[in-house]
């Protein structure tokens, strides 16, 4: 009976895992889709507006309305809800953009309305972050510096370079390789790649320095020796 027990589970083991195989060839053959990154609504740098995203922290002010100004935060749907204005889109807008909308929507209830919209917090849409993965320096909740890779996210500022993201990021760490870094930017409607020098960058060659793009990724390999 034993024997018979034994021979059982070595069947049932040997079908599950002929049913991981199949599985895993079938997952295999679809595969994933082509890594990317989206577009930037930013048609150039040098006229560059900030744009709200999800999450931004909005200041609301109608003058001589205390009672439907507000300060509200983007839903993640990109949508905003105040005093008699429900569901309005404000991710992808400037504020200026929402207060115009703001003001139009406003006009049923309130003669001539008149509305500063400002961003009290918040990095923008997913499409204008700089988005920095892998080898930087980091920080701990508690204070320090964390250890292994990191991933952060940042506001594209007006004429941003990158010597600008790694004083925001706080710098590389110890086992960045960073003269093999390289930036992903959508160009044309097509991903690229571009090789960035950091560690001669950081050793002082300001030739080094390049101009980063709203929606760029910066993508930071670890030495292996």
């Amino acid at each position: 009976m034993q024997g018979f027990e034994m021979y059982r589970k070595f069947v049932k083991m040997s079908a599950l895992m002929a049913l991981a195989l199949v599985l895993g060839a079938c997952a295999a053959q679809q595969g994933l889709p082509p890594s990317t990154s989206y577009s930037s609504q930013t048609a150039s740098p040098e006229t560059y507006s900030y744009q709200i995203g999800p999450g931004d922290q909005l200041q609301i002010f109608v003058w001589r309305n205390p009672e439907v100004s507000q300060n509200v935060t983007v839903r993640p749907d990109g949508k905003i809800t105040t005093p008699l204005v429900e569901d309005l889109q404000a991710s992808g807008k400037t504020p200026n953009q929402l207060a115009r909308d703001l003001e139009k929507a406003l006009e049923t209830y309130i003669r001539q309305p008149i509305v500063t919209v400002i961003v009290a917090g918040g990095i923008g849409p997913y499409s204008e972050q700089i988005r920095v993965i892998g080898q930087v320096a980091g920080q701990q909740a508690g204070g320090g510096r964390a250890a292994g890779p990191q991933a952060q996210a940042i506001a594209y500022r007006q004429k941003m370079t990158l010597l600008d993201v790694m004083v925001a990021v706080g710098g590389l760490n110890e086992f960045a390789a960073g003269n093999k870094t390289k930036v992903v930017r959508v160009v044309d409607g097509k991903q690229q790649e571009y090789q960035v020098r950091l560690d001669d960058l950081l050793n002082g060659d300001i030739t080094a320095n390049v101009d980063m793009l709203p929606g760029d990724i910066l993508i930071i390999p670890e030495s292996w020796f």
